[in-house]
């Protein structure tokens, strides 16, 4: 590099500080000015030997953090401080103490959380559910400070931005682990804007194809949008004016994330996508009168157009637990297209933008702390530190709840209380206490007696009756919905199961000893192997609750007297059991897909989840006892295995398709007519020459839905088949389950 380049670098470098200055969402006090300063020239010293893999100055990216903490995020100065330096502690000399020393304890512990979830996501090479293990670590960080989480989300969202010169398959590594953890945490804290554009950016990176189309048909029908939302402006906004509002209308278009799961979710086309965008109407106004002016503006928009009843949202009166605060209606528009209308105030809407940074912004009275963020950080922490959850399930509880919409019910003396929507009568009584959970005998729901399971509705009132006698049963897993009441209910659950093994253990010893058989680790593994079982827990427990009796016991002391014998029978019906399974996978699937750079021929099975056909794009999933799952890049299970389990996932491509028939289920729906299946059948097999395997059709009300199993040799043919199809009359949608 030449003298004229490095100096280039460092003017840009010095331009790039001083626009995240001016960029920041807060005021800056000279004191903070100098904080960021001193974290700037640190930041600087100690990366001025690394560059990035684009072949940028390193520094540029702990400047991009800063820049989105500073103004997409809105945190203070200590936050914006501690984005510079959330690299130095891991890749340069300098330590904890340095940092400590120089900027203080808060900084030195956030920049501390940052390095430890770091360090856990270049930790890939370990068993099974280590990164499900590495979440739950990470996620523990919020105890400590939560500014932690929301400066690893802008992390996240810069290397989404840049990961343009990765490799492919860390490329979908990355966006998996995005759509699967970070992009649901962003949703929950109230980083609106920014989940979208993780969303986004995770779907560029896992289906390309899918992004570019959608993104182009988007382009392409931008003015058109523009038109609408002018046209419904202008209709409206005379009487805005005419009231004394001071408002401003504007489009926000749908995510490209969501416009894709809609589209996958409802079966539909781009075309059917209703509600591509909607429309905000924000208006001034101080504290008291917001609510008042939220429903005026509702009562004049309702005057030039019709709402639809059922699409009412009021997060004004009971705003989102994670603070969003809104009020939502669908309305017949312009064209007669329903349109989403969304109304807030200009300090509802900074709220919606910036999550929480913005409450501290409008705080009366000095007020230091955001009540629903403590809140939910409390909820949070109760599950974070429950070490009996397996971490898979953890993590898959934790998404859950974090992507959870909400209802809002009442207990019987009129205080409110939120649940996740679909929460249960039984959620509900371990979102009040733990203790009133677990001893929970019934539920009124209005005065009425419901079962446990009942799911409850916004407006509910909700009475437990509990007793001293009652206690969690196994039954009561399928009766939750929350991660909460889900982790409380194994936990005790788990602590009976090791008081009953405790028992059964005793138990087995003195059925073993009169056998003449001493309880030793040789005997428990060779019980635990004969009665087919994981652990010794688990024959401990069946033993104390009768499932494995005294005559399964003579059983096991007869077949261990006569080892080599049971040795040669087990042989023999291990060989004689599918004895054409290996055979089969060669003969019919081993030239089809190959594996890995190499392109490796291994012996492989199609997931059941996504019945992947040639065409398809695929990728290989080592599983633990089942070989090689080959599954669709867009299958459901896809995000998490990618995210979870990179190390298992194989690289997979299509190379000979011409002799192989692979089933695949076609759901067709339509308007019932005289001699449709027919017509059906003829295209199918008169026309292409295909085998149907199964064919069934239901009508109902003149409306028809059928489903159709046909055999297909790649995904032109089922292209080609569902083309056909849809020129037949009366059929309204095909797709491919």
């Amino acid at each position: 590099m030449t003298e004229a380049f490095i100096e280039e670098e460092n003017k840009l470098i010095a331009q790039e500080y001083k626009e995240l200055l001016r960029i920041s969402y807060r005021s800056l006090t000279d004191e903070d000015k100098k904080l960021i300063r001193t974290a700037f020239d640190t930041a600087v010293d100690a990366h001025k030997e690394q560059r990035r893999k684009s072949g940028e100055a390193y520094i540029f990216h702990p400047i991009a953090v800063a820049k989105i903490v500073a103004s997409e995020i809105g945190l203070d100065a200590t936050s914006i401080a501690a984005a510079l330096l959330h690299d130095v502690v891991e890749d340069t000399d300098y330590t904890l103490n340095d940092l400590e020393q120089l900027f203080g304890e808060t900084v030195a512990r956030i920049v501390d959380g940052l390095t430890k979830i770091s360090l856990l996501d270049k930790d890939e090479e370990k068993p099974v559910s280590l990164q499900a293990e590495n979440y739950r670590k990470m996620l523990l960080t919020l105890n400590d400070d939560v500014r932690v989480i929301i400066i690893k989300i802008a992390d996240r969202l810069h290397n989404m931005q840049t990961m343009g010169s990765m490799r492919l398959d860390k490329q979908v590594k990355i966006a998996s682990e995005t759509l699967y953890i970070y992009a649901p945490l962003a949703h929950r804290i109230g980083l609106y804007n920014i989940k979208s554009e993780l969303e986004d950016l995770g779907l560029k990176y896992t289906e390309p194809e899918v992004f570019d189309d959608i993104q182009q048909k988007i382009k392409d029908s931008k003015e058109e949008q523009d038109t609408y939302i002018q046209n419904f402006a202008s209709t409206i906004r005379k009487g805005l004016e005419e009231a004394g509002l001071h408002i401003n209308i504007k489009g926000r278009p749908k995510s490209i994330y969501s416009i894709r799961r809609k589209m996958v979710k409802q079966q539909v086309s781009f075309d059917e996508v209703y509600d591509k965008f909607a429309i905000r109407i924000i208006y001034k106004s101080d504290l008291a009168n917001e609510k008042f002016i939220a429903w005026k503006i509702y009562s004049i928009v309702t005057d030039f157009f019709r709402a639809n009843p059922v699409r009412m949202r009021d997060w004004i009166s009971n705003p989102k637990s994670n603070g969003y605060e809104s009020l939502h209606t669908t309305v017949m528009g312009p064209e007669n297209q329903w349109i989403e209308v969304q109304i807030r105030s200009e300090r509802m809407h900074e709220i919606a933008e910036k999550g929480y940074a913005a409450h501290y912004k409008y705080k009366n009275n000095g007020e230091k702390e955001d009540q629903n963020l403590e809140h939910w950080l409390d909820k949070l922490q109760e599950a974070l530190i429950n070490e009996e959850t397996n971490a898979v399930d953890f993590v898959e509880e934790f998404k859950m709840n974090l992507y959870a919409k909400e209802i809002f019910v009442f207990t019987p003396k009129g205080e409110i209380k939120s649940l996740p929507k679909g929460g249960t009568a039984l959620d509900f009584s371990f979102s009040i206490h733990t203790d009133i959970g677990l001893r929970t005998r019934g539920v009124r729901v209005n005065g009425k007696l419901v079962p446990l399971n009942y799911v409850l509705k916004s407006g509910d009132q909700v009475e437990i009756i509990t007793s001293k006698q009652s206690k969690p049963t196994q039954q009561w897993l399928s009766y939750v919905t929350t991660g909460r009441a889900r982790t409380k209910i194994k936990s005790s659950l788990n602590e009976e199961r090791k008081q009953i093994a405790i028992e059964g253990k005793d138990i087995l010893r003195r059925k073993l000893k009169s056998q003449r058989i001493t309880l030793n680790e040789k005997a428990i593994n060779e019980l635990v192997k004969f009665c087919k079982l994981k652990t010794s827990n688990d024959l401990f427990y069946r033993v104390g609750i009768g499932t494995i009796d005294n005559k399964i016991i003579k059983e096991f002391t007869n077949s261990r007297s006569n080892t080599l014998i049971n040795f040669f029978k087990n042989k023999i019906r291990r060989n004689g059991e599918n004895p054409n399974i290996i055979n089969e996978e060669i003969t019919n699937k081993f030239d089809l897909i190959v594996f890995g750079k190499d392109e490796e021929k291994l012996n492989y099975k199609f997931a059941p989840c996504c019945k992947p056909i040639p065409g398809d794009n695929v990728f290989g999933f080592l599983t633990i006892n089942e070989g090689i799952k080959v599954h669709k890049y867009n299958c459901p299970n896809a995000v998490q295995l990618q995210s979870n389990y990179a190390y298992r996932v194989m690289q997979a491509k299509w190379i000979d398709s011409s002799q192989q028939e692979f089933k695949t289920n076609l759901r067709l729906t339509g308007i019932d007519n005289m001699g449709l299946v027919n017509k059906v059948t003829q295209v199918i097999s008169n026309n292409m020459n295909l085998n149907i395997y199964s064919i069934s059709f239901n009508s109902n009300g003149g409306v028809f839905e059928g489903k159709i199993t046909v055999g297909v040799k790649n995904k032109n043919f089922l292209s080609t088949i569902i083309q056909r199809l849809n020129n037949i009359k009366g059929i309204d949608k095909i797709y491919r389950e």
